[in-house]
C-alpha cells in the first residue's frame, strides 16, 4: 500500500483540553468541570476509544439527571464490554454528566437545584451549572459528528423505550430512524438541552427515553444497546453489524397526534394497563378513587394509540399526569395489533 493510501486510511487523534487520545488508543480519563464548596475538583467520567480506522465520531451520554440511571448501564457496556478492534471512528463515551446528582441521587444539581440538561450549552462566566455545561459541550460534544443522550422518566413515572428527535432537521431524522425505535416524537427540544444545542452547532444528537429513575431495567438496557448498535452500523463505525427495522414505527409530529392525560380528582390510581400497551378509543386507562374505594373517576383514552408513558407512583392530586398517549394510523396499528398476538416465544419490539 502506497504511503497516500496508508494516509487515507488512518484515523486522527481526539483531543481536548489537556489532552489527546491517538487512533488506536483509548483511554479512561476523570475530567475536572468545577470544584466543591471545600474546592475539591469534581470530575466527570469520560471514557474515549479511538479506533485506528477514519470515521465519525460518536458521543454517548447518561445521567445528565442524576438519578437517571439506565443509560449508564448502556454507555458502560459499550465503553468496556464491547469488542471495538474495528471501529472505524471514535467513541466518547460520557456515562455520569450530572456527577453532583448522581451523587446525591435527585435529579438536579444539588447547587441551587439547577437542572444541567437546561444549561448547555454553557458558559465559562455564568452560574455553576452553565459553566460544568460549558466544560462537557466544549470538550467532549461540539467536537462529536453526532450523539446519543440517554434519559428515563422523572421519578413516579416510567417510560417505554422511545426516541426524542428534531424530525424536520435531516441529519437529526437519519439519526433519529437508525435507533430503531417503534416511536419516535418529534419536536426541536427546549433551550438549554444537550439535544437540541448539540443539534443547532451542527452535531446531530438524539434523546432515547427509557423507563424510570433509580433503577437499572434490563430488558430496557438491552433494547437501547440494540439501538446504539443499529447507529454504529448506519454510520459505518461498525462494519460487521446492520441497521435493524423495529418491525413498525410511528412519527409522532403534531401536538394533535399525543396527549398527557391528566387526573380530575385526587385519589389513588388503578391503572389498568402497563407502559407500552396498545388501547382503543373509549378504553378505560384507568379508575381514581378514594380511600374508601367509592366517588370513582375512570379515564377514557381518547384515541387509538400506545401508552408511551405511564405513572408508577399511584396516588394523584388533580391535574397530575396519568400517561402519555400517541396516536396510530391505521396500517401502524394493524402492526402492532399482530405483533401483540404473536406467540409468546415471537421477538417483540415493545418490550
Amino acid at each position: 500500500m502506497s504511503s497516500e493510501e496508508d494516509a487515507t486510511d488512518s484515523n486522527e487523534a481526539f483531543t481536548y483540553i489537556g489532552g489527546k487520545v491517538d487512533p488506536g488508543e483509548s483511554a479512561n480519563i476523570r475530567y475536572g468541570i468545577s470544584e466543591t464548596y471545600l474546592g475539591d475538583p469534581v470530575r466527570i467520567p469520560v471514557t474515549i476509544i479511538n479506533g485506528e480506522h477514519p470515521g465519525p465520531t460518536v458521543f454517548l451520554s447518561a445521567a445528565a439527571h442524576g438519578d437517571e440511571l439506565n443509560g449508564i448501564e448502556v454507555v458502560r457496556e459499550v465503553a468496556h464490554e464491547w469488542p471495538l478492534d474495528e471501529l472505524h471512528g471514535c467513541l466518547v463515551c460520557l456515562p455520569v454528566l450530572n456527577v453532583p446528582g448522581f451523587l446525591a441521587q435527585q435529579r438536579y444539581l444539588p447547587i441551587y437545584d439547577r437542572d444541567l440538561n437546561r444549561s448547555f450549552p454553557g458558559r465559562d462566566d455564568s452560574t455553576s451549572a452553565k459553566r460544568m455545561a460549558h466544560r462537557i459541550f466544549t470538550n467532549f460534544i461540539e467536537p462529536c459528528d453526532l450523539g446519543i443522550d440517554l434519559h428515563t422518566s422523572t421519578r413516579g413515572r416510567t417510560n417505554m423505550l422511545h426516541v426524542r428527535a428534531d424530525m424536520n432537521d435531516p441529519d437529526v431524522s437519519r439519526l433519529a430512524r437508525a435507533f430503531a425505535s417503534n416511536v419516535i416524537i418529534s419536536s426541536d427540544g427546549p433551550d438549554g438541552t444537550l439535544r437540541r444545542e448539540a443539534s443547532d452547532v451542527g452535531t446531530p444528537t438524539i434523546t432515547i427515553e427509557m423507563g424510570e429513575a433509580h433503577r437499572f431495567q434490563r430488558h430496557l438496557i438491552d433494547r437501547a444497546l440494540d439501538g446504539v448498535r443499529s447507529v454504529l452500523a448506519e454510520y459505518g463505525l461498525l462494519k460487521a453489524e446492520s441497521v435493524r427495522w423495529p418491525g413498525w414505527r410511528t412519527i409522532i409530529e403534531g401536538h394533535n397526534e399525543k396527549t398527557w392525560l391528566r387526573a380530575d380528582a385526587g385519589g389513588i390510581v388503578d391503572m389498568h394497563f402497563e407502559c407500552g400497551a396498545l388501547v382503543h378509543e373509549g378504553d378505560r386507562i384507568c379508575t381514581i378513587t378514594s380511600p374508601f374505594k367509592t366517588d370513582n373517576n375512570p379515564i377514557y383514552a381518547p384515541f387509538t394509540g400506545v401508552m408511551v408513558g405511564v405513572l408508577e407512583n399511584p396516588v394523584v392530586y388533580p391535574g397530575n399526569p396519568l400517561c402519555h398517549l400517541v396516536e396510530l394510523d391505521q396500517s401502524t396499528l394493524r402492526a402492532v395489533e399482530s405483533e401483540q398476538s404473536a406467540p409468546p416465544d415471537t421477538p417483540a419490539e415493545m418490550a
